[in-house]
């Protein structure tokens, strides 16, 4: 990957967009090369996929809840995870190290669903108990990562020499 190629990674997640077009008037590349760059970083399994942004408050996924879990576990914590990604609305968890064992991220339609929710981990036989925390405001989303960091940095971090 060189400077061209973080510079379209940028791009596409400052526009939103893997529009050649849009990505050509923000960088200056020339569509062609944009197509054949995006191409390759495809083959590559940079991009994964082309999916859309969706707003989540609109359509009808507003309540953001963090929640902390603590487990009993005798087998690998893949077997758990499984099973707490089951849980409908849990759209990221993390397997962790201290105290708490998963924290999960769900995005659910309202406060009924946030309880019907915890009762399907309580329900987890592993699950020794919850902490749950509403989010008030979404203060950065992390969707596109490339964000909150400068071209300048990505550049250095990420382009070969």
């Amino acid at each position: 990957m060189d400077e061209r190629d973080v510079r379209l990674l940028k791009a596409i997640s400052d526009l939103g967009t893997g529009s050649p077009e849009r990505l050509h008037e923000e960088t200056e590349i020339p569509v062609s090369t944009i197509h054949y760059r995006l191409n390759n970083l495809r083959e590559a399994g940079v991009i994964e996929n082309e999916l859309y942004d969706l707003d989540l408050d609109a359509l009808g996924l507003g309540v953001t809840v963090v929640i902390e879990v603590l487990a009993d576990y005798s087998g690998s914590h893949e077997q758990l995870s499984e099973r707490l990604l089951g849980v409908e609305g849990v759209t990221e968890a993390y397997f962790t190290m201290g105290e708490t064992d998963f924290v999960v991220v769900a995005r659910l339609p309202d406060s009924d669903d946030v309880e019907r929710l915890i009762r399907a981990f309580e329900d987890i036989e592993e699950v020794d108990r919850t902490d749950s925390t509403f989010v008030i405001k979404s203060l950065r989303d992390g969707q596109r990562p490339l964000e909150s960091y400068s071209l300048d940095t990505l550049v250095g971090m990420l382009a070969d020499e």
